[in-house]
């Protein structure tokens, strides 16, 4: 799959940062593939953040990418934070 531009939404914006959510059944490796967010080129800057839900359909993944890059309409974000990867109890 690809890019949808509905599953990405604001959930905070201040002092010109913007905080995402972005939920889908790719896999996260795909996500973090440079020009994965080209068509977010115009709305998504450098040091933005994205929450993420990946693979939504299998084995789920969430974390965080930070958009590292944003030049000449190519996007590029930094591999997956994971957040609560692991569940020892």
């Amino acid at each position: 799959m690809a890019y949808q531009s509905k599953d990405l939404s604001v959930l905070a914006y201040a002092n010109g940062f913007t905080l995402w959510h972005y939920t889908t059944i790719d896999l996260a490796a795909t996500i973090d593939t440079a020009g994965y967010f080209n068509d977010a080129s115009d709305m998504v800057r450098v040091g933005d953040m994205i929450m993420a839900n990946a693979d939504t359909d299998g084995a789920p993944a969430s974390g965080i990418y930070l958009v590292n890059a944003n030049s000449g309409g190519v996007v590029d974000v930094a591999d997956m934070t994971a957040v609560g990867s692991t569940d020892t109890d």
